[in-house]
């Protein structure tokens, strides 16, 4: 019961029987005319060497039919066009089904020592540098480093495909994939905008880590960020589910007390287990338009809240099919999902967003909709993504990324001015339209290896993301009496002052004089406006021990003296 994802695939078995950095101008390429390239940089703001289309019959390798065009049989026809800042890659294929496209640049790139990719939407604790590995899937963007420079290619967020990199010394390799579901998009007359290929040169003197951060503020020119630093409680880390309204009025006064005083009022988040399905009711599995039994009154408990002094967050897992749900807006994969290609479906979703806004909750967190989608967690998607076969219920005229974004904007808009936390959703696309995204798997109020996995390696190699895509949320603090408080606190510090967000969860029983001490210290911090974190041994390990925090440098023992323990 450490983890949801656990939580969810036992509960399953047994139903079958923020503070953030200042931003300042898009730091672009910088072009000099006939200037020679930096060591290593190998700029793709040109023609691509070879395009390859994966149709579903076969492999066609597009002839450059000179300028901006690569044409093959039957009207298929990639374009690659040079903008300001941007090569843009456009797909049209007026017969048949398309799974990928393919771009090849080539050019020396032996100088490289270290190579770091993404993930497709949460980090699991298996982010690093590493050596060279030509076959390693790295989705949305990839960094190189030779021991001075570092240079970063990528993607602009909101992309109509899912795209990954390939690194070698002999070149670069994008995958755009296009398919619909586990099958090849379909799109008739119409001209599919599949990417923006973008990159950076390094600059002398900059470290990785703040390079890589330049070069997400370069992939996102409109990120979507709240006013004040995010801070406050969720109660999944304690309760794991089995809260209640009282449980959530008390976890309101614990944070309210601890909490700095000023009008940037702390969150309450109700987490999985108010809604029918986890209740008495147990057949009200996707439902939200009531609580439970524990929960009768949802308005009333949101207005609670701000009586307290905090503000009323919320979570959902918008694409749960409810047992009356029509077998038309049932997704054709996993029919215990809602399929977001229908109107329909959307609307919905659109509903139960505007339901929990208008009883009072002004954060929303929504989860599991790429689970949902995929039937596969970030880490197990790879290349393919999801299983061969399937499409949406609505056909296979749009991309995945397409219906994705569709689903997206609609909670974006339904939300209205609540914030958003997107919870396993796709990063790259989450940008733009979610004020908060989690950057990795949960963490554990009860393992503490899984917290140092999970959330360690996904602050330290995914903060760069933080006030340039979202609020970047690395996940929470669980205090409760099954972890040191030795090893929590560190944490609890890290977070506090890396300027991201932090969110705790206060087992009652585990406050005491030691923990209240340090969590309003911490909150104190994490109320305010902090300058972003940077790992500085993050090229070394998965677990950074070294930081830059406010301006100093800090250390932390994230492993100890007697070793990380069995796995």
């Amino acid at each position: 019961m450490t983890s949801r994802r656990d939580f969810l695939e036992r509960a399953a078995l047994s139903a079958a029987g923020l503070a953030l950095p200042a931003l300042g101008p898009i730091d672009l390429p910088r072009i000099v005319p006939d200037a020679p390239p930096p060591r290593g940089f190998l700029d793709l703001l040109r023609p691509p060497d070879r395009v390859l289309v994966q149709t579903a019959a076969t492999d066609q390798l597009l002839v450059h039919a000179g300028g901006e065009r690569w044409t093959g049989d039957a009207g298929l026809t990639v374009t690659t066009s040079v903008r300001p800042g941007a090569l843009q890659v456009s797909l049209s294929a007026p017969v048949g089904a398309v799974k990928r496209v393919h771009l090849r640049w080539r050019g020396r790139l032996t100088d490289t020592r270290q190579i770091l990719g993404d993930a497709w939407e949460r980090g699991y604790g298996d982010l690093e540098w590493r050596g060279w590995v030509p076959d390693r899937v790295m989705p949305w963007y990839v960094a190189t480093h030779d021991g001075t420079l570092t240079h970063a290619y990528g993607v602009r967020t909101g992309a109509a495909s899912f795209c990954f990199w390939q690194v070698d010394a002999a070149g670069i390799s994008l995958w755009a994939d296009v398919r619909s579901g586990g099958v090849g998009v379909q799109l008739g007359e119409r001209t599919l905008d599949v990417c923006d290929v973008v990159c950076r040169a390094g600059h002398a003197g900059e470290s990785a880590f703040m390079a890589l951060h330049a070069f997400c503020r370069q992939m996102c020119a409109n990120p979507r960020l709240p006013a004040q630093p995010v801070y406050g409680s969720n109660d999944w880390y304690w309760a794991y589910g089995k809260n209640s309204a009282d449980s959530v009025r008390a976890d309101a006064q614990h944070i309210v007390e601890l909490s700095p005083a000023g009008d940037n009022r702390p969150f309450v988040v109700i987490d999985d287990g108010w809604q029918p399905g986890r209740g008495a009711e147990k057949s009200g599995a996707g439902t939200w338009d009531r609580g439970n039994d524990k929960f009768p009154d949802m308005p009333g408990l949101a207005a609670d809240i701000r009586r307290l002094g905090a503000r009323a967050g919320i979570w959902i897992r918008p694409l749960q099919a409810p047992a009356d749900a029509p077998a038309t807006w049932r997704l054709p994969r996993d029919r215990n999902t809602l399929d977001p290609s229908i109107a329909e479906v959307r609307q919905r979703i659109s509903n139960d967003i505007t339901r929990l806004r208008q009883w009072g909750f002004e954060l929303i967190k929504h989860d599991y909709t790429t689970f949902d989608i995929f039937g596969r967690w970030g880490s197990t998607m790879g290349s393919a993504l999801t299983r061969d076969g399937w499409t949406f219920a609505a056909g296979s005229s749009r991309t995945t990324a397409e219906v994705i974004d569709q689903l997206y904007r609609a909670i974006r808009t339904a939300a209205a001015e609540s914030l958003v936390i997107g919870c396993n959703t796709v990063s790259h696309l989450s940008a733009g339209h979610f004020e908060i995204c989690r950057i990795g798997d949960d963490t554990s109020g009860t393992e503490w290896s899984r917290t140092r996995k999970m959330g360690v390696n996904s602050l330290a190699f995914r903060g760069a993301q933080h006030g340039a895509f979202y609020v970047a949320d690395a996940d929470c603090v669980g205090v409760t009496n099954a972890v040191p408080w030795s090893l929590n606190r560190q944490w609890l510090d890290l977070l506090a002052r890396s300027g991201t967000m932090l969110f705790v969860s206060l087992a009652p029983d585990a406050l005491g004089t030691e923990q209240r001490r340090d969590l309003r210290d911490a909150l104190a911090l994490a109320a305010a406006r902090q300058p972003l974190a940077e790992p500085l041994d993050w090229q070394r390990t998965v677990y950074p021990e070294r930081w830059r925090l406010m301006g100093r440098e800090r250390s932390f023992d994230w492993v100890g003296a007697d070793g990380a323990g069995a796995p």
